[in-house]
């Protein structure tokens, strides 16, 4: 039976299936992965937030990292990494419209981490 479309999702991630795709590959990989992607992705929401003029600062910018992070959190996936979670909750502060422009790149660079990784093992 084919599953019924609903607009309520589990997390915050599936209401954009490019995203909830790469955030699934990541979740799947190994740490030292998730790490480097992690940071990568960091640099890039603030990349974007600063070309979109919504940094103007390093305040805002560490504001926008501590805002909703709560350190007695554990129960998701990516809570276990100070690094990923930091990434996953600037992540999720982003407007939709930037999320969704990350997203792609985020699956882009999980891609190219995996291959690359794939490619230093043999």
């Amino acid at each position: 039976m084919k599953e019924e479309y609903s607009n309520h999702y589990r997390r915050w991630y599936d209401k954009d299936p490019v995203l909830s795709e790469a955030v699934k590959t990541l979740e799947e990989t190994d740490d030292q992965t998730q790490i480097r992607v992690a940071l990568n992705l960091i640099k890039i929401i603030i990349e974007h937030n600063i070309e979109d003029e919504k940094f103007e600062a390093v305040d805002d910018i560490i504001s926008a990292v501590g805002s909703g992070l709560d350190d007695n959190r554990r129960g998701r996936w990516y809570d276990i990494d100070a690094t990923l979670r930091t990434a996953m909750n600037m992540l999720q502060n982003c407007p939709a419209d930037t999320q969704a422009i990350i997203a792609k790149e985020m699956a882009k660079m999980v891609v190219d981490q995996i291959k690359k990784d794939d490619s230093d093992e043999e």
